[in-house]
């Protein structure tokens, strides 16, 4: 589904992707771990067209949308659904009409079949109870799982998460991921998550990909990950201040 072919992307002197390269098998849970601002949030902006890298290409489904102009990047990009690190709700619109907002934008819908849509979508992530509040009265967990919502409303092929549970006490998280695996279940869509939460990660992910230096240093299972001896991997994993990862 997602090809990643030497990209490379320097703000100033700092390399933050350094050639890299991955593939995305279409169906997956994949998880991309690394530390906190080792690139992985750039990382997922090359990948939906936010920005466009140095060097390199990145394909979905064979097509480079480096090359591509806005007007066709535009289209690729509306089969993608987002939750972003916050939520990114409109704060001056409702939780029903957040949700509907990319639903209003792009499809031609009744407003009978707009509610019906919406409604349904905040029952998956169990927040229809609290559709008329604004995001400034929810809690944190409240607005990611409203983002979440939003993320699906197209019913997207590709859905990517960025730090989906940063912020988040430890039983919030847990009900984040649970809703991840759970609607990913409910459908056909390839999921991407960005995350230094290993645990959790781990929980629910096919595939799991170190970041590290700019370079994707391991790909594996799980499985993998967790009986690996590289000493990167087991630094992050342990949460050790010694080893090849520098305490900053």
């Amino acid at each position: 589904m997602i090809r990643l072919d030497k990209v490379h992307k320097k703000y100033g002197e700092q390399n933050v992707l350094d050639g890299i390269s991955l593939d995305i098998k279409t169906g997956s849970i994949t998880t991309i771990i690394g530390k906190s601002g080792g690139g992985k949030s750039v990382l997922i902006r090359q990948m939906i067209g936010l920005e466009k890298p140095d060097s390199g290409a990145i394909y979905i489904e064979e097509k480079n949308i480096v090359k591509m102009k806005p007007p066709e990047l535009n289209k690729v990009r509306r089969r993608f659904g987002v939750l972003f690190q916050d939520g990114a709700l409109f704060d001056s619109l409702s939780v029903e009409e957040n949700v509907a907002f990319p639903v209003r934008e792009h499809m031609k819908l009744s407003q009978r079949a707009l509610a019906e849509k919406v409604e349904e979508k905040l029952a998956e992530v169990g927040m229809s109870q609290h559709k008329h509040k604004f995001p400034g009265q929810l809690s944190g967990g409240m607005r990611k799982r409203v983002g979440l919502a939003r993320a699906l409303a197209l019913e997207p092929d590709i859905v990517f998460f960025d730090e989906p549970t940063s912020g988040l006490d430890p039983i919030t998280q847990g009900l984040i991921y649970r809703l991840i695996a759970e609607t990913h279940m409910q459908r056909l869509s390839t999921y991407v998550l960005v995350s230094h939460d290993i645990q959790g990660a781990l929980r629910i992910s096919d595939e799991v990909m170190m970041l590290f230096n700019g370079k994707i240093s391991a790909k594996a299972s799980p499985e993998e990950i967790l009986s690996s001896t590289d000493p990167v991997i087991k630094q992050f994993i342990t949460g050790s201040a010694s080893g090849p990862i520098p305490i900053e």
